[in-house]
């Protein structure tokens, strides 16, 4: 499981519409609803419960399906452990649908038989799948968000915005004190530009970075070269050398014109564009020799779910490019889809920050070995308070 670096705090709405506040946190009785349950945010919730479902039902008006909030993560295992615990016997799971959940946060279930396998289940929508953001053939990518640089068309043009790595800190150098990045552990838009740098460090390949192989002595061989990559561009950064403490103030900067190029979440950047955060001229660049990082939300399916055929046409539709285009103009999301199946004018429109690649980062000890390293090597000055 890679790591989910916070971007929570901007532009998530603290008010929880009604029908998220009705949503009940408890067992259901099997009353005919298939039950998709979710620990994502409100925000979340809220596009099921007033996007997904209401045009599921168009197609499907027979269908009878509900939101349930399990609250976070927890509740969502203790769900999951329940379906693994009724897998075999004829008690109802009461769930159908995951939302944000993946098989490996369940230990041994996909070989204990648990989830459906969409490759395998003649799924329509599979082959729309992006393939850079399949996982599994058990969980089912269908909304991402991936860090990209946002920066001001009305001082950079278009055709001008770096889309490499050297054109980037070409860039920085030539304009000091117009680049910003907030500290790696403030925020996922700087921690996975440094997690950029180790990758451009270590020949720009994700797959030297594992849960797995993490270790002190293998940190020490392939952290340095990132450093003194970050270490380099301090002096040509605001302030010759300051970072923003989060994703919010980055994006500040940049509405202030205080800045013309920071690092961005994707789904951050376009909620903060449709909104009037960020002026229409603001211009989006994904860089093309390896993209920042990123990360999708998955939807599992049981097998022992009761309404197993509903919830498989609910995924199904869920790929669909009505849905997936609104995940873009509604959500502020990545479709989980390739971008040829969303509608041609917004493939047009973010042109430039459809990537090549969507790399990953490992959470777990490598989180604190970064933020370390970095406090150490690239801001020694900096108070980690």
């Amino acid at each position: 499981m890679t790591s989910q670096i916070s971007r929570r705090g901007f532009l998530k709405t603290a008010a929880v519409s009604s029908a998220t506040l009705a949503m009940p946190r408890i067992a259901l009785a099997a009353d005919g609803f298939v039950n998709v349950y979710t620990g994502s945010d409100s925000n979340i919730s809220d596009f099921w419960t007033n996007v997904i479902l209401p045009g599921f039902r168009n197609v499907n008006g027979d269908a009878k399906v509900r939101v349930v909030d399990a609250g976070d993560g927890a509740g969502l295992r203790a769900i999951a452990d329940r379906a693994m615990a009724a897998l075999g016997t004829s008690n109802d799971p009461q769930v159908d649908v995951f939302e944000a959940y993946t098989p490996d946060q369940t230990t041994g279930s996909i070989e204990a038989g648990l989830w459906i396998n969409f490759a395998a289940a003649d799924m329509e929508g599979w082959d729309k799948v992006n393939p850079a953001a399949k996982q599994t053939d058990f969980d089912l990518p269908y909304r991402g968000s991936q860090v990209l640089l946002a920066y001001d068309a009305t001082r950079v043009s278009p055709e001008d915005a770096p889309k490499t790595w050297d054109e980037m800190t070409a860039w920085i150098h030539a304009n000091p004190g117009q680049f910003v990045y907030n500290r790696p552990d403030k925020g996922g838009s700087g921690g996975n530009f440094v997690r950029r740098a180790i990758h451009e460090a270590n020949g720009r390949d994700p797959q030297k970075f594992t849960l797995d192989n993490y270790s002190e002595a293998y940190a020490n061989d392939t952290l340095p070269g990132a450093w003194g990559l970050l270490k380099a561009l301090a002096p040509s950064l605001y302030e010759a050398g300051a970072y923003t403490s989060g994703n919010t103030q980055s994006i500040q900067l940049l509405a202030q014109g205080v800045v013309t190029m920071t690092p961005v979440w994707s789904d951050q950047v376009l909620q903060a564009l449709s909104m009037g955060v960020l002026p229409e001229t603001t211009g989006l660049v994904q860089l093309q020799d390896l993209a920042l990082c990123g990360g999708f939300s998955r939807i599992t399916v049981p097998t022992n779910a009761t309404h197993k055929d509903v919830a498989m046409q609910l995924a199904n539709y869920v790929l669909s490019e009505e849905v997936q285009s609104k995940i873009i103009t509604e959500l502020g999301g990545f479709p989980g889809v390739s971008w040829d199946y969303v509608d041609t004018a917004l493939r047009e429109k973010y042109k430039d920050v459809i990537p090549a690649s969507i790399p990953t980062f490992p959470g777990g000890d490598w989180d604190a070995a970064i933020n370390d390293g970095w406090y150490r090597n690239v801001a020694p000055g900096i108070s980690r308070g």
